[in-house]
């Protein structure tokens, strides 16, 4: 079934757009609740009239947005979280901590355009917020562990207190014989 759709829908599409639902999707929620109609022919007309008109309006929302990525264009997070030994984390770092994240920085971002995968692991990754249909930002997010900075030292001399040890049971070993 074909839908033109009111308002931006999350995971299905933008306002204007038509789009091929499942008939029960569309009879029993979209159609309803206002947020689209039946693509007919006559609808169709109808929403091209309409995207001519509105063609500097859009103009406008589009400028916005990418304004809007600009700022975000140089951002870099560093999201600290609590970490196994196994370098797993203790929970996910989703889409809201990032929003939480940008939002510490001054960045107002709503978590429902932040598009990424649920982070379980420490590592580097990315996040796209799409501003716009036209617009998306990728903001590199990465994951450390917390207190990673003090712990850092502890490990690069771990490997050095096991060598004189190791030696140690050679010595022991070569005694035995």
């Amino acid at each position: 079934m074909e839908i033109i759709l009111k308002e931006d829908i999350i995971g299905l599409g933008f306002k204007n757009d038509i789009v091929n639902v499942k008939s029960g999707y569309g009879r029993n929620y979209l159609i309803p609740q206002g947020k689209g109609v039946i693509a007919s022919e006559s609808a169709k007309k109808v929403l091209a009239e309409n995207l001519k008109q509105q063609a500097h309006k859009l103009a406008v929302i589009k400028a916005a947005a990418e304004q809007k990525a600009e700022t975000l264009k140089d951002v870099a997070l560093t999201i600290a979280a609590k970490v196994s030994a196994t370098g797993a984390l203790y929970g996910s770092v989703t889409s809201a901590t990032v929003a939480a994240e940008l939002a510490k920085l001054g960045k107002e971002v709503d978590r429902k355009i932040i598009v990424m995968r649920d982070i379980k692991n420490v590592g580097e990754y990315v996040a796209s917020v799409k501003l716009h249909k036209e617009v998306t930002v990728d903001i590199p997010v990465k994951v450390v562990a917390e207190g990673a900075k003090e712990e850092a030292p502890v490990v690069a001399e771990a490997p050095v207190a096991e060598a004189p040890a190791v030696e140690t049971a050679e010595e022991t070993a070569e005694t035995a014989e």
